[in-house]
């Protein structure tokens, strides 16, 4: 029998244990270290001012959008945890060189509901945000639409989204979009989205279109996007889309659960006629990506679907009887190497990947909120489905306010921050 003081010794050793293995885990997540193109090497708010988010109000004096409006270069960090109600008004960034570091939350972290993100500016890093905007208690076709986080126009380059957890949008959990007729100088640019959970975008809610569950759109013209490390669950489409004139990367993502496309790719002739404008392929590289049929599937779903140029490498299908299924339907033009590709980066073996992004993706893979516990559950067992509402799984979360006061060190902020997220 153990005595106490055995016993606590005992305790601490399993703890370390523990601690051993998990911080293993995150170091054998997707890293982008020494990786340079498509924003993810911008140096956003890095070197800046550090601003406090002290309180979890839509708007004011410490508030998360009083932050971001705050001028020149800055780092803002959170004193505080829980649910920030925009109250139907988005946030949205105009000014550049921002880094926004929701690690530095404590428990239960920061998550937005009734709203989103709206970036328009350069040099933007946001991470470790639970975004879920939700249907907002609206009557279906309503016209509530929000994204989760929309990087849009043309100043909006350099962006990396990297572990955020984003869900129940209307319109697009993620999208980078800007004009369509005004070509590659006048849209988004050079964007990462990594490591994040991007599920259960709403279906039949309160968008004018009727149902439009829809997981990540890369609008036409915009232009080195890469979408990298994400879990997608129960969306209908766009995981993600790429649109006419669009160039990017699809690399090491796990999809499961999704309705009627993966990998979506083309352009609609009839959007480009009243320009003038002859529509062009989008040209995508498909590494490494593992996909897994659910019972919200169709049942010939295809990783990559309708028409486009495209590297393909590495990828897994698989359908609800644990078979292999077809990659590839339609138009889909075979390419012998990448069109584009982040300088420095290597796809991980997908034999590795569904362990991989089932312990590293989402805001808080050290600590995750109950609705990412239950995403992440649903791969592990095989269940869930497509949603049409919050209301469906439990209703927008209700957390606590909590606080944390934060001493800033004079120097080596970003080893400050790193140490947040390797709990």
């Amino acid at each position: 029998m153990l005595s106490i003081r055995s016993f606590k010794y005992f305790s601490l050793s399993v703890l370390l244990s523990l601690l051993s293995l998990f911080s293993q885990a995150n170091a054998d997540g997707i890293s982008f270290t020494g990786v340079s193109g498509f924003g993810i090497d911008t140096n956003a708010g890095q070197g800046g001012k550090i601003i406090k988010v002290t309180n979890t109000h839509s708007q004011g004096k410490g508030s998360l959008r009083w932050a971001v409006n705050q001028p020149g270069k800055r780092i803002v960090v959170f004193e505080v945890g829980g649910v920030i109600n925009l109250q139907t008004k988005g946030i949205r960034i105009t000014q550049p060189f921002l880094t926004i570091a929701g690690e530095t939350a404590p428990f239960p972290g920061i998550t937005l509901i009734r709203g989103g993100i709206r970036v328009a500016s350069h040099d933007v890093r946001i991470r470790h945000l639970m975004i879920r905007p939700g249907d907002n208690n609206e009557a279906k076709r309503s016209g509530w639409e929000s994204d989760g986080i929309a990087v849009s126009g043309k100043n909006a380059y350099n962006v990396h989204v990297d572990h955020c957890s984003l869900t129940w949008a209307v319109d697009e959990n993620l999208s980078a979009s800007g004009p369509r007729n005004k070509g590659h100088d006048f849209t988004s640019k050079n964007i990462t989205f990594s490591n994040s959970i991007i599920a259960e975008a709403l279906d039949d809610a309160t968008h004018n279109k009727g149902k439009h569950s829809k997981g990540l759109l890369v609008h036409d013209y915009v232009q080195n996007v890469a979408v990298i490390g994400n879990l997608f669950a129960h969306n209908d489409r766009r995981n993600p889309y790429f649109k006419g004139h669009t160039s990017g990367v699809v690399v090491n993502n796990l999809m499961y659960n999704l309705g009627n496309t993966a990998v979506q790719l083309g352009y609609i002739d009839n959007e480009y006629q009243q320009y003038n404008i002859r529509p062009k392929n989008p040209r995508v590289a498909v590494v490494g990506n593992k996909l897994i049929y659910g019972q919200s599937s169709y049942s010939d779903l295809p990783l990559v679907a309708y028409q486009g140029d495209v590297f393909l490498k590495d990828n897994q299908v698989i359908n609800l009887n644990n078979n292999p299924m077809p990659q590839q339907q339609g138009v889909i033009n075979a390419l012998a190497s990448p069109p584009v590709w982040p300088q420095g980066f290597k796809a991980i073996p997908i034999d590795n990947l569904s362990a991989t992004i089932l312990t590293n993706v989402g805001a808080r893979p050290w600590q995750r909120d109950l609705i990412d516990q239950r995403i992440v559950r649903s791969v592990k067992q095989n269940n869930g489905h497509i949603i049409n509402s919050q209301a469906e799984v439990g209703g927008y979360p209700n957390y606590p306010t909590t606080y944390r006061k934060l001493v800033i060190p004079d120097k080596n902020i970003t080893q400050w921050l790193a140490r947040f997220a390797h709990k």
